[in-house]
């Protein structure tokens, strides 16, 4: 079917938004048509989430105008567009937890029967509705007592199950697993072929390109190109988001990479894990990671990557295993033991083990650094705010100012400062767990070069990411994780992806890879 048979769902012509005088959109479009999925692209502060938030009703726009079905609609509210027939579901699920399946999915439109709540019909009509998309759900069960995975789902079953037009998905990946992503896709799909008109957001390349129709590329608040997957191939995706910026995570210059390698050889130890044990997600890990070396920790979800990172920082109580900080073991780590000893961790769940999402971005910087910059009970100011400039200047934190709530900040601008936080202490070693879950790849990109720098320092860095083309590009080093043990060691100078996915998936020996071969 041609774009010109397909009916045209929800259209937004010329959305102008700004907030306190900064534009937000500047003349933004939008065109989704029916039974198509349409990506929607751009860097954090692109306008994505101020141009969804104006689809449904949470902004009006300045200027502009949308059309549902051709005709012109105007939302004062998120119900006004609800009952137009736009759904939503976002990547931190709002559900009930100790109500059913059943009762999330239909509250609000329970069936009755002289007034009463008729039980029966409402879990036959959502196990219908589960039946349809394929999903294995008890209607009878606690939400709580779903994972996380299954939760999304239910979400998405809740907003799109009573004649949805519009479905928007923003970010609905984030915290899935890889089965729980393919049941998802196949809930998309499925919507798709009833009809529906999809906007989905996702920072995952792949993701995009597998179940992307069309997309529309924002950047800085301006409406840059509407195409198909066909005719922006990821390169060029890339470079509409960015406007030219160049990553340069393509090429790995190997002979470079050996000659690094053997620099780093004659570093010392910067951080050394032993025998590591923890509960049954840590078993005898054991690694070393050279000054100025980047590390990563590679491993499938529940592989133990995030377990291993807090069990060396102290953040759990390890059972066993030894760890030791520029040749000084770490006794009995804790947080507190491990800062002192100079070892920073940036958690992956940003928003509840890392901001203070009360504060500004100045106490958020300076939080971990209070004690070295007050006396008799007082901060010294000049002392705080040069540590916030030199920071934020290195970082390239994007805020109005010191003074800004972190939370009004995009996630990459909040992952910056909470790496100033940590690089304020001058640490020997850091964890970065996931540093780049869920922000943009220009973020992305800015992040890559600050962990590099940190190397440039002589720094122990560990990292890890859900991305194993991320750790490729950006380690000297990988250490394999399976069900929490070491099952193998890579040099990405030396393997391909192909390789990797096959030491992952268990379909390869798991002796190391080392830079003239196999051990």
């Amino acid at each position: 079917m041609s774009d010109q048979d397909k009916p045209l769902i929800l259209q937004a012509r010329g959305i102008r938004k700004s907030f306190k005088g900064v534009h937000a959109l500047k003349t933004v479009s939008l065109n989704l048509y029916a039974g198509e999925v349409h990506g929607l692209n751009g860097e954090n502060g692109a306008g994505k989430s101020t141009l969804i938030k104006i689809l449904t009703g949470f902004h009006q726009p300045d200027a502009g105008e949308l059309l549902l079905e051709g005709r012109p609609v105007s939302f004062s509210k998120p119900l006004d567009s609800q009952h137009s027939g736009i759904s939503t579901v976002y990547q931190e699920v709002n559900l009930i937890p100790e109500r059913t399946v059943a009762e999330n999915i239909l509250l609000g439109r329970e069936p009755r029967r002289g007034g009463i709540l008729d039980k029966r019909a409402a879990i036959a009509q959502v196990q219908e509705i589960l039946d349809r998309y394929e999903l294995n759900i008890n209607p009878r069960s606690k939400v709580s007592e779903l994972g996380l995975g299954m939760q999304q789902m239910v979400a998405i079953v809740r907003a799109v199950a009573f004649e949805a037009k519009v479905v928007i998905l923003d970010e609905p990946t984030s915290a899935l697993n890889g089965n729980e992503i393919e049941i998802l896709f196949n809930v998309i799909r499925q919507l798709r072929s009833e009809g529906a008109a999809i906007l989905f957001v996702s920072h995952r390349m792949s993701e995009l390109y597998e179940l992307c129709d069309r997309f529309t590329v924002l950047r800085d608040g301006e409406f840059v190109t509407e195409s198909t997957p066909v005719d922006l191939p990821r390169a060029a995706l890339v470079k509409a988001m960015l406007g030219g910026v160049d990553l340069d995570e393509g090429s790995l210059d190997r002979d470079a990479a050996r000659d690094r390698m053997r620099r780093l050889a004659q570093e010392d130890i910067g951080l050394s894990v032993k025998n590591l044990t923890w509960s049954t997600r840590v078993r005898d890990v054991s690694f070393d990671v050279r000054k100025g070396e980047i590390v990563g920790l590679l491993g499938l979800l529940g592989s133990g990557r995030t377990e291993t990172c807090k069990a060396i920082f102290g953040a759990v109580k390890a059972d066993a295993g030894d760890v030791t900080v520029a040749g000084t073991p770490l006794t009995r780590p804790t947080p507190a033991r491990a800062l002192s000893a100079g070892v920073s961790y940036l958690s992956e769940d940003r928003r509840n083990e890392g901001i203070f999402p009360g504060l500004s971005v100045k106490e958020n910087m300076t939080a971990a650094i209070l004690k070295n910059i007050s006396k008799f009970g007082f901060i010294s100011r000049s002392a705080q705010n040069s540590i916030v400039r030199e920071f934020s200047d290195e970082l390239k934190v994007k805020a109005s100012n010191a003074e800004q709530a972190i939370s009004e900040l995009s996630g990459g601008n909040q992952q910056k400062v909470l790496l100033g936080r940590w690089l304020s202490l001058g640490p020997k070693a850091v964890l970065l767990d996931d540093p780049t879950r869920g922000i943009d790849i220009g973020a992305k990109a800015e992040v890559h070069r600050v962990i590099r720098a940190l190397a440039e320092k002589g720094i122990a860095v560990v990292v890890t990411s859900s991305e194993t083309e991320e750790l490729l590009a950006l380690c000297d080093r990988l250490v394999v994780l399976s069900e929490g043990s070491v099952t193998g060691e890579v040099y990405p100078h030396e393997v391909g992806y192909d390789d990797v996915i096959s030491l992952l998936s268990g379909q390869a020996n798991t002796a190391k890879q080392t830079a003239g071969g196999t051990e």
